[in-house]
């Protein structure tokens, strides 16, 4: 059976002794665009982990540090709700909008009427006149 390890375009991950670990364990390295951290997906994670406890932080020392990340994570799982509860959302999204006949969220699924702009005129006293 295979086993997959996915990894960034970090050059220090391509290295001989990295591909040689792999290839000693029947792994195959699998690395994501460069560019693309929106594919790795623990970069969804990590990314709102930095903004909301690192970034534009002042902590004096590690301790202070750590547990504004460990309340952070506590936050986080408190509040998250169970994946099935997730897909269940989903699929009655989906059935919405197959009843109201919309094929795709950001497309309208009717023609929209042309708009059509006109500027008011300006009041006497929004005319300016130059002399010269």
């Amino acid at each position: 059976m295979p086993v997959y390890v996915i990894l960034d375009n970090l050059s220090a991950r391509k290295g001989a002794d990295i591909r040689g670990w792999a290839k000693r364990h029947k792994a195959e390295l699998c690395f994501t665009p460069t560019y693309a951290s929106w594919a790795y997906p623990i970069e969804a994670q990590v990314g709102q982990l930095r903004q909301f406890t690192i970034a534009q932080s002042n902590h004096p020392n590690h301790s202070v540090q750590t547990r504004a990340l460990h309340a952070y994570l506590r936050r986080r799982n408190a509040n998250t709700r169970h994946r099935d509860i997730l897909a269940a959302e989903r699929r009655e999204r989906a059935r919405i909008r197959s009843e109201k006949g919309i094929l795709c969220v950001d497309a309208p699924s009717q023609p929209q009427p042309e708009l059509k702009w006109a500027l008011p005129s300006p009041s006497p006293e929004q005319v300016v006149r130059h002399t010269t």
